[in-house]
């Protein structure tokens, strides 16, 4: 097995973010694979010690349009068959919870801002304790939600969005809100998805103060979750 991370990137500019800055500061490789820019189906997806799939502006079971998201999920399933460590955020949630067999679809209503997380008692005895409400606020941007996938467990929410977090097993974390988001790295995001916040009415200006304000506090709980994350599926150093 390859001591890397691999990262599935959909939109340039949504990367892994702080959860970079933690790999870098464990001395991890990361490998970005754009899709749309790569055959998906290139990489083994059983050689990385980590696979994160990232955010994007699509929906999970849209293969008509795109058709790299069935082979996408594929690696998933291959992944957490073979129990090895998988998280996804956003888009990436999403596709894990369609590789688990539960069914994806448009929520009704667009989450886009800042929403303390709620904890379930399964949450607060998780890394994601560190992402409590009580302790940080988080970024959503999605129109889409997912069930829970069976045997899953449910690890947080919000009041519009029930499935905000969930674990299974020990090695496959989903998680629909955006965790890794950094205040330095914002504007591209209120630049690339101007259409959607417009359709949305967002104001921009708010968000943008808002991000500046609550992201820092987000970034140093980020970096104690996901590393104790990584420090329970044993692949902390190479």
């Amino acid at each position: 097995m390859n001591h890397e991370a691999l990262a599935v990137r959909h939109v340039h500019f949504e990367d892994l973010g702080s959860l970079e800055r933690v790999l870098g500061e464990r001395g991890w490789p990361v490998r970005y694979l754009d899709v749309g820019f790569a055959r998906i189906e290139a990489p083994d997806p059983l050689a990385p010690s980590l696979m994160v799939v990232l955010g994007g502006p699509i929906n999970a079971c849209d293969d008509a349009n795109y058709p790299a998201l069935k082979p996408l999920a594929l690696m998933i399933e291959k992944r957490i068959a073979a129990g090895l460590p998988t998280l996804g955020i956003c888009l990436g949630a999403q596709l894990i919870a369609r590789a688990l067999g539960a069914r994806v679809y448009p929520s009704g209503h667009t989450e886009i801002g800042w929403t303390p997380l709620t904890l379930t008692d399964a949450g607060r005895a998780s890394p994601l304790r560190h992402l409590d409400g009580a302790k940080t606020s988080m970024l959503h941007w999605h129109g889409d939600t997912f069930d829970l996938p069976a045997g899953a467990t449910h690890l947080a929410s919000t009041p519009v969005c029930e499935n905000q977090a969930f674990s299974w097993k020990n090695h496959v974390l989903g998680l629909q809100c955006h965790p890794e988001i950094r205040a330095d790295r914002f504007e591209p995001w209120l630049i690339g998805h101007a259409s959607e916040l417009a359709s949305a009415g967002i104001n921009v200006p708010q968000l943008r103060a808002q991000t500046a304000q609550l992201a820092p506090a987000l970034e140093a709980g980020v970096r104690l979750m996901f590393g104790e994350w990584l420090d329970q599926q044993a692949v902390a150093k190479p």
